[in-house]
């Protein structure tokens, strides 16, 4: 997580220039190093389609304070709900029976229970993300270490796949791509085209997690959806492997690339989303990107019948002003215009599955990226998000 930037000057413009701390890093900021030029355009944010009710998606949380959020996440035409079940604070000793989830060892999150059962009465999907492994499974280590053995992870995904029936929509980790979230992990360059053996093992491991996660869910029931790789767009010089140094090591101990349904991709950006864009820097695979993604995925992870996997952009979001969480910002009109170009990129491309939203309300100090600003009032984002 980052350290606080803070505003070196305005230009003639009034464009905003961010000036890093030594140690400012966002999940792999100093590879955004540009700064974004902020550009504020008059956008109508009026206009209609049809596709995209059935492919919007946002993180909760659903419950808050007592409040529930759905009422407005209908209002946006979400139709998918994201959230995570962690497991190190679920389990916080071993269970005797793993897979059965009334084990008395397992303390189910309730908000998560209570959000579930308010999407179903909202005929809102669940996404559910299941990161994070408890000491006794890693070898005591803290919760981003993966676990000893793939097994007790898949046994975890059976329990909470039994907890939440109505949930077919599974979310393998998040961000496993950044040593913060992910461990053992030994970066690598971007530009590095062959990764070390110690460089291989976190994308190793994670292959491993995500094949015993995948049959585990499809045992429990065939309209599980397995959604895997779960990167993060930028790559740090320090913490972090890029997608596709990712993706070309996501490979099996026979050498086979592991199972799943979709890949999952939080493509951040500091340029607004257009498919025709060059390739971004130093191995970013930000929105305009996608492209590129999925001839990655094709390559190293299709498999028969499911030679093109569809993506699940499970994180996206657009600052609005200096935050904690990135090193760019763009005016709230801006904002509404890079969404509107994201849906319209998502209707008219059928490869992409969902495209979730992070943070309903700007959060200060550490985000700035809602739809909604503190007090609830609406930014241009809300509109756009609506009506896209």
């Amino acid at each position: 997580m980052s350290r606080a930037r803070i505003l070196d000057q305005k230009d003639a413009c009034g464009v905003c220039r961010p000036r890093w701390a030594k140690d400012g890093r966002h999940r792999g900021s100093p590879a955004l190093r540009t700064v974004a030029v902020l550009i504020t355009l008059l956008i109508s944010v009026g206009a209609t389609c049809a596709r995209a009710a059935d492919l919007k998606a946002m993180w909760g949380p659903g419950i808050q304070d007592g409040i529930s959020h759905f009422p407005t996440y209908k209002d946006l035409g979400v139709r998918i709900y994201e959230d995570a079940v962690p497991w190190a604070s679920v389990a916080l000793r071993r269970p005797h029976g793993p897979t059965n989830p009334n084990d008395t060892a397992y303390v189910w999150p309730a908000e998560v229970t209570a959000a579930v059962a308010e999407a179903k009465r909202y005929h809102i999907q669940v996404a559910l993300q299941i990161i994070g492994a408890p000491p006794w499974a890693n070898g005591g280590k803290p919760w981003s270490w993966a676990p000893t053995n793939p097994q007790d992870y898949a046994d975890f995904a059976i329990a909470a796949a039994k907890r939440y029936p109505s949930v077919h929509l599974w979310m393998i980790w998040g961000e496993p791509s950044r040593s913060p979230n992910f461990k053992p992990f030994y970066p690598a360059n971007p530009l590095a085209r062959k990764l070390t053996a110690k460089q291989k093992i976190a994308p190793h491991l994670y292959a491993r997690i995500l094949d015993a996660a995948y049959g585990a869910l499809k045992g429990v029931s065939r309209s599980n959806l397995v959604i895997g790789g779960m990167t993060f767009g930028a790559a740090d010089l320090v913490d972090d492997l890029t997608t596709a140094q990712w993706i070309e090591n996501l490979r099996l101990p026979d050498g086979k690339p592991p199972r799943l349904d979709m890949y999952g991709h939080n493509p951040f950006s500091y340029r607004a989303p257009n498919l025709s864009n060059p390739p971004s820097a130093s191995e970013q695979i930000d929105f305009s990107d996608l492209g590129r993604l999925a001839k990655l995925v094709d390559r190293y992870l299709g498999r028969p019948g499911n030679p093109d996997p569809k993506l699940f952009i499970s994180d996206w979001t657009i600052p609005t002003a200096v935050d904690l969480e990135f090193n760019f910002y763009v005016d709230p009109l801006v904002q509404a215009r890079w969404i509107t170009d994201g849906l319209r990129i998502a209707r008219s491309w059928s490869r992409i599955y969902a495209v979730g939203w992070i943070h309903l309300y700007d959060e200060p100090p550490e985000s700035y990226g809602g739809l909604l600003e503190t007090d609830g009032a609406q930014k241009p984002g809300y509109a756009a998000w609506k009506a896209g």
